[in-house]
């Protein structure tokens, strides 16, 4: 059965469906019609909430970092560790999620960045915020780990923050290259090591 444009789950449900065909795809190779198809919604139900594809493509990503952000929250305030350890669960679930085969919960930034960035403004603008706000809160854990004394750094906080959500980007790029685990090895030693933790 097709969801109506009138069903206020059918925005949700196109975006969530094109998340997942595009994390294993990309932007341009997937056209509107197998979004639709896929999320049994007619075409009428798509211009209804996006004027365009572009469009699209920025809601997708808004959607995408909200989505993101909100885990990231729920991640870095798990009662019963400290930030040095909440950190490092984040860490661990990037690379488990980058990892897996089935693309569920692949991270759009990765897999995305460098193709819309050229492609749309709009859409470069929403990788940019949502990217800037993942920075921001580890910074903040960052700057909480130092004052709780389960990590310390020899840089500002949001250098490091940065530093370090760049590294592994740069991680799950070349653990795509290479198709195996060596990069986010590589990654989550620079991060014991940016943040002084010991090794385990």
């Amino acid at each position: 059965m097709s969801i109506s444009a009138a069903t206020p789950n059918a925005r949700r449900n196109i975006l969530e469906t094109a998340q997942r065909i595009m994390a294993s795809k990309g932007f341009s190779a997937v056209g509107l019609n197998e979004i639709l198809i896929a999320a049994s919604v007619p075409k009428g139900s798509f211009y209804h909430y996006f004027s365009s594809k572009d469009a699209f493509g920025e809601a997708l990503l808004r959607h995408y970092f909200e989505d993101y952000l909100a885990e990231l929250d729920e991640t870095l305030s798990q009662p019963g560790l400290d930030m040095a350890q909440r950190l490092m669960v984040y860490w661990q679930h990037w690379q488990d999620t980058q990892e897996r085969f089935d693309f569920q919960g692949k991270c759009l930034a990765v897999k995305l960045g460098a193709e819309v960035a050229d492609l749309s403004d709009a859409m470069r603008l929403a990788l940019k915020s949502g990217t800037v706000a993942i920075i921001d809160r580890l910074t903040s854990a960052i700057e909480a780990g130092i004052a709780e004394r389960s990590l310390a750094v020899e840089d500002n906080p949001h250098q490091i923050a940065q530093t370090l959500y760049h590294i592994w980007l740069g991680a799950s790029l070349m653990a795509k290259i290479t198709r195996s685990a060596g990069p986010f090895q590589t990654a989550r030693a620079a991060t014991r090591q940016l943040l002084h933790l010991p090794e385990r």
